[in-house]
Order: structure tokens, then C-alpha cells, then sequence
């Protein structure tokens, strides 16, 4: 099945036009190194309004321009676009309950640990909504070199509540995530998802761990002066997913804007036609917040909050996802509107922070040029 975008870019989409506002922020976000440069796009009902892209690679007098088909290291943006998608088509296609316990696909969960009891009603909702009672982070890779390794210490982590008591962003919960469906669908997660979900939806450009002679055209996250100690450019930045070859539940995709409006796309026209790539029902199902109280995790994806890096302007029906690399997808499901912002805001090393203040200022701009008194 192929989900079919029109790609009509508008005539607005220039810096003097309907997105003005849009162009003076992220210009000056770049001027203000909050990124050395950016990718951009806007979707609305099924038209392509906006692609560009401003800025460059790096800070440096070497960096290559950024165009909108620049391929970036999406980070946890992972999470939505690899991890959540597959498990949204096995629970669509009845190939996986939601309601399994991990320890089901993945029994070095349970065994062994004190916790036992604790373990074995964690499920694979839990994990996708956040609040399994993992921990939110964990540097394995400074002890396990190996993917098995690093996957077994990942299944020693403690769990520090009670399943579905405390919300907590969880990496090691999608890294078992990742793990547990390779159970399921008897592959690699990489090329299931290849297969499964890119190439069906036209993502010509989305995958895990580009090709050695694609990375040229990949702008760099940042210059590691301690793990791996170079420059890390057109490879996974999450350690935890290098040690795992450049493949986890967590992080390691690479994608564009052009890609990322058609799965946004996809999202959207669920359930419209008998060629919907997704249910309806699936997307409505995954974008229920889970709980506990005062959580905005829904099921992988993330919902606004008061604070939210989508804005003031998103509905309480939208779903999206950050990336520590400083990429972003939005998506309104009331207003059929996405959003996506592609920077390697961690170059050269991690400091600047200034993306917080970038994205809820774009998505705001982005609305109100969408809005109907500016049609």
C-alpha cells in the first residue's frame, strides 16, 4: 500500500511570504547557534506547503549547505517512526497484544532478578507508555561492548516502580522494546521495518546506518571526546545504539523531511480509504494518553502539555516526538496539520540548549500562517 502526498509546494514557501515569521526564527535561531542549520516542513490536510531548508552542516568554513532532502540522525524521533509503527501494524494486523508481558518474548527480564514478581507484569503498553518503572536512562556502553552485552545488562536494570505507577521517558524500555518484537517478527528490527513500513510509504531515504558512501551529505552531531573519540557524522550519536550497531529501539534512524511528511501523511489518512496505510482505530488507540495522572505520554507517541515543544496551537488530539539530536515530528489530528524540524543542534558537543526555545516559537509561527484570516 502507498499513501499518496501532493507534493504542492506553496508559493508562500519563500522568506518574504505566508511563513515569514517562520524564516526570521529559525534565521535567527541559527545566528544564535542554537544549530548550525535546519531542515523544515509543513503538511496540511494532504498538501505539502512548506519544504526548505536554511544554514549549513556545521559552524565551520567547510559546511555543506542543508537543503530539505538532508538526511539527519532523528534520535528518538526512533521511537515513533521504527519502534511504535511496527508495533501499531503487528497489533492492527493481530500478530501482538499490547497487553503481553515482556517477559513473554524476553524471559532474562524476569529470571534472576529480585524484583521477580514486579518483572512479570511489565508489559509491552507499559513500555510504550512510558511508565514500566525503568529507569529513564542508563550508559551502558561504558561497560558492555557487545550487543549482547549490552542487551543483557539492559534486562538486569532495576525497576524503581511499580508497572504503570510512574512516569519516567524510558531509553532502556524501547531498547527491550526493539528486542521483544525481533521475538515476534523473527528478523532484525532494521529490515522489517525497511520492508514493513519505509518502502511501502515511499521513505526512500529513511533507514538504519547509512551506507559508508551516503554519509558525506549527512550533517555531523558532534565531536566525541570521550567514547568514541572522533567526529560523528552519518553514524547513530546515541552510544547506547552504536554498541548495538547502529540498530535499537531507541534511536539509530535517519530520514529527511520529504519522508517524514509522508508518514505524518499516513497518520493523518488513517482509516480514510481501504488503502490507509493505518486504522483509524490503531491511531486513535495510540494516541490515548496512558497514565499515571498528569502524564502526557500516550502509547510511544508523546500528546501536549502545558509546556509542550509543539506550542500553544496543537489540539489535545495531536501526537509527535523529539530527538535529542534536536529533530522533531508534530502531528494535529483534529487539525490534520504536521510539522517537522530536522537540526543536529548537538554540534559540536551537546551544550547549547537553545532548541527549547526554538520549537514551541516555530510550531506557534507555523499555525498562525496556517490560520484562516491569513489564507
Amino acid at each position: 500500500m502507498e499513501t499518496e502526498i501532493r507534493a504542492s509546494r506553496s508559493t508562500d514557501a519563500r522568506p518574504g511570504g505566508r511563513f515569514a515569521h517562520v524564516y526570521r526564527i529559525l534565521t535567527e535561531a541559527i545566528a544564535a547557534r542554537a544549530f548550525p542549520g535546519c531542515a523544515f516542513g509543513v503538511l496540511a490536510k494532504d498538501a505539502v506547503l512548506l519544504e526548505d531548508a536554511l544554514g549549513g552542516s556545521t559552524y565551520e568554513g567547510d559546511a555543506f549547505p542543508v537543503l530539505p532532502t538532508t538526511p539527519y540522525d532523528v534520535a528518538s524521533v526512533s521511537k515513533v517512526l521504527a519502534t511504535t509503527a511496527a508495533v501499531m501494524l503487528l497489533v492492527q494486523r493481530g500478530m501482538l497484544d499490547l497487553d503481553s508481558p515482556l517477559g513473554e518474548f524476553l524471559p532474562g527480564f524476569v529470571v534472576g532478578r529480585p524484583s521477580r514478581e514486579r518483572a512479570r507484569h511489565v508489559t509491552v503498553r507499559h513500555l510504550l507508555a512510558h511508565n514500566s518503572g525503568l529507569p529513564g536512562y542508563a550508559a551502558l556502553f561504558q561497560t558492555a561492548s557487545t550487543p549482547d552485552a549490552l542487551l543483557k545488562a539492559c534486562l538486569q536494570l532495576p525497576l524503581e516502580a511499580e508497572p504503570g505507577a510512574r512516569s519516567q521517558y524510558s531509553d532502556p524500555g524501547f531498547i527491550l522494546l526493539g528486542k521483544a518484537l525481533e521475538v515476534v517478527i523473527r528478523e532484525p528490527l532494521d529490515t522489517w521495518v525497511q520492508r514493513q513500513i519505509f518502502q511501502p510509504l515511499q521513505m526512500s531515504t529513511t533507514g538504519f546506518n547509512p551506507a559508508p558512501r551516503m554519509r558525506a551529505p549527512i550533517p555531523p552531531t558532534e565531536i566525541d571526546p570521550s567514547f568514541r573519540r572522533r567526529r560523528i557524522q552519518g553514524e547513530v550519536q546515541d552510544e547506547n545504539a552504536w554498541v548495538m550497531n547502529g540498530v535499537a529501539g531507541h534511536a539509530g534512524v535517519f530520514s529527511n523531511v520529504p519522508d517524514l511528511l509522508r508518514y505524518a501523511g499516513a497518520v493523518i489518512a488513517a482509516g480514510k480509504s481501504d488503502e490507509s496505510f493505518f486504522s483509524r482505530q490503531i491511531v486513535e488507540e495510540f494516541a490515548e494518553r496512558q497514565g499515571p495522572e498528569g502524564s502526557s505520554r500516550a502509547l510511544g507517541w508523546d500528546t501536549p502539555s502545558a509546556d509542550s515543544s509543539a506550542g500553544r496551537y496543537f489540539s489535545r488530539h495531536s501526537i509527535g516526538h523529539l530527538g535529542y539530536s534536536g529533530c522533531s515530528l508534530w502531528i494535529d489530528l483534529d487539525a490534520e496539520v504536521a510539522v517537522v524540524l530536522l537540526t543536529n543542534r548537538t554540534w559540536p558537543d551537546r551544550k547549547s540548549q537553545l532548541i527549547r526555545e526554538v520549537r514551541p516559537a516555530l510550531h506557534d509561527a507555523i499555525r498562525e500562517a496556517l490560520a484562516p484570516s491569513n489564507d
